[in-house]
C-alpha cells in the first residue's frame, strides 16, 4: 500500500517493528545503507518475530538509488521535528513513500528544506519531549495514509 523508507537506521528493533508495521499494512519496507546493525542480528529478527521473512523488504546504497529506481511520479513524505506541516494536513495517496531518518539525527536539514509541504512533523505538546520514538512515528504517520484510504481490513 505504502512504502516505509528507513534513511540509515541504527536501532535493530525499531526496523523489526517497522518490518511488521509494513507487513500489517501491505506495506514496502525500504532500508538505506548504510545500516547500523547486520539485517541477520537476532535483535531484528527477534522485534520481527517469525514474520520477518514475509516483509517485502529492500535494501539500498543509498537515497538516490531508490528514488532513480521508483516509478515516475512517486511522492515522497518527510517526516522531521524540524518541519512545520502535519500528517493530518497530508493527502496521502497509495504507493506514497514516508521517509524516516536514523534514530539519533533524523534526517539532514537540506532535505526537509527542499521538502517544503512534503515535510511533516507530528504534533507534540511543546516542551514534552524533543521526538517519538522511530517506530511509534512511523506507525503514527503510516496508519494515518491508511485510514485516507479507507481500507477494508
Amino acid at each position: 500500500m505504502f512504502n516505509i523508507v528507513l534513511i540509515e537506521p541504527e536501532i535493530p528493533h525499531n526496523t523489526g517493528a517497522a518490518g511488521r508495521l509494513a507487513l500489517a499494512t501491505g506495506s514496502t519496507l525500504h532500508l538505506v545503507e548504510p545500516l547500523g546493525f547486520s539485517l541477520d542480528a537476532k535483535q531484528v529478527r527477534r522485534t520481527g518475530l517469525d514474520y520477518w521473512q514475509d516483509v517485502k523488504l529492500r535494501v539500498w546504497p543509498d537515497f538516490p538509488a531508490l528514488q532513480s529506481a521508483a516509478e515516475d511520479g512517486a511522492r515522497y513524505w518527510y517526516l522531521s521535528t524540524k518541519a512545520t506541516c502535519s500528517p493530518w494536513q497530508a493527502e496521502f495517496m497509495p504507493g506514497d513513500y514516508l521517509v524516516f531518518g536514523k534514530e539519533t539525527k533524523g534526517l539532514p536539514e537540506e532535505l526537509i528544506e527542499q521538502a517544503g509541504d512534503a515535510a511533516l512533523r507530528i504534533p507534540m505538546v511543546p516542551g514534552s519531549t524533543r521526538s517519538l520514538n522511530l517506530a511509534t512515528a512511523i506507525a503514527i504517520v503510516l496508519y494515518e495514509a491508511a485510514r485516507q484510504q479507507a481500507p477494508e481490513w
